[in-house]
């Protein structure tokens, strides 16, 4: 079943129809702390929402875990759902990831709505079916595909977003420029993110959005096209699970930014990706998202942590790389020693 996804010029319409298409004999809205405090009164006074039973849960990544979810579960149970409940996550891809997976496992599964509120969770988290949660340290070690019902866009909680959201929903944007066209990629990196024009975001949301789903139609398991979507990952996911085992936790967009910056250096190495092409994109970044906080004493354990990525096999890292803008070279591989030189160039420059 295809989720559909709608770019809403009148939420409250768009919710009104979706939920009437959907199971729902008791509908509940998931938000977390963040999210109930500056979305849900967006929300609160439609004639939609009179009705249903509020789950709140803490907020940001760290809390993306086992006990969240149990929280969830308990608050579904409690609130007296069935099989022919809904469930609304409203919130960014921790929410949208967790309350997905809550949805697909409660009475072995019941519909959901996402409606994300980060650039982030509209571009990524809630496009594709990937929902769960982090467990053990390892991001999304513990999950399921499992398609909402709907993903509602609206712009209207862009405003709601500080600056290091709007960027790190943003990587994500960049990825799907670089892994399309020229054109798409020329138009990411020319925006200004410290002075957004809302309208022309909006326009460029729903052509993100369209890259990823034509891949995840094509591809809905990862079985091959998909991993393209994994630009950037490889290395991001490192070093985003290494700023977490620091106390520092790093926003996912940040992670993915640094990532591509090290494995565009990879492609330009092994894929003859051209020079001044990471060159553009690697300042883009640079002024916008800065440099990580590791050092070559942390190359041991990132690399490690490379290591224990899902898309491995036989524990040889592997990457989805460029050969040019839109031309994704899949199963690509690394020795340890380049690996080092991409982790060099995205500290050094």
């Amino acid at each position: 079943m295809k989720q559909n996804i709608v770019i809403s010029e009148n939420l409250e319409r768009s919710l009104v129809v979706a939920i009437s298409e959907c199971q729902h004999d008791r509908v509940f809205v998931l938000t977390d702390e963040t999210t109930k405090r500056l979305c849900w009164p967006k929300l609160s006074s439609m004639r939609c929402m009179q009705e249903v039973t509020l789950i709140t849960i803490p907020a940001t990544d760290t809390n993306k875990n086992l006990e969240s979810l149990a929280l969830v579960w308990d608050a579904l149970s409690k609130g007296g759902a069935t099989r022919h409940s809904l469930l609304i996550n409203l919130g960014g891809g921790m929410v949208t990831d967790l309350g997905g997976f809550a949805a697909a496992t409660f009475k072995r599964g019941i519909d959901f709505i996402n409606i994300p509120t980060t650039l982030l969770a509209m571009v990524d988290a809630s496009v594709g079916g990937k929902t769960g949660v982090n467990f053990n340290g390892l991001k999304n070690e513990i999950g399921v595909f499992a398609d909402a019902r709907f993903v509602i866009i609206s712009t209207l909680f862009l405003d709601t977003l500080d600056m290091p959201n709007l960027c790190s929903g943003y990587a994500e944007m960049l990825k799907h420029g670089l892994i399309n066209d020229e054109r798409m990629w020329a138009e990411l990196v020319g925006f200004s993110l410290h002075n957004p024009d809302f309208s022309q975001l909006q326009r460029m949301v729903g052509e993100s959005i369209a890259v990823k789903e034509r891949i995840v139609q094509q591809d809905p398991h990862e079985k091959g096209l998909r991993k393209a979507l994994n630009l950037g990952h490889t290395i991001g996911h490192a070093i985003e699970s290494f700023a977490m085992e620091q106390g520092r936790p790093m926003l996912h967009g940040y992670a993915v930014a640094y990532g591509l910056v090290g494995e565009l250096y990879l492609s330009v190495c092994k894929t003859a990706f051209p020079v001044d092409r990471l060159r553009q994109t690697a300042r883009f970044i640079r002024e916008a998202y800065g440099t990580p906080a590791i050092t070559c004493d942390d190359y041991p354990k990132l690399l490690e942590l490379m290591k224990h990525d899902k898309k491995n096999t036989s524990g040889i890292i592997n990457f989805s790389l460029l050969a040019n803008i839109g031309d994704v070279k899949l199963n690509q591989t690394g020795s340890e020693e380049e690996i080092k030189e991409a982790l060099d160039f995205i500290r050094e420059g």
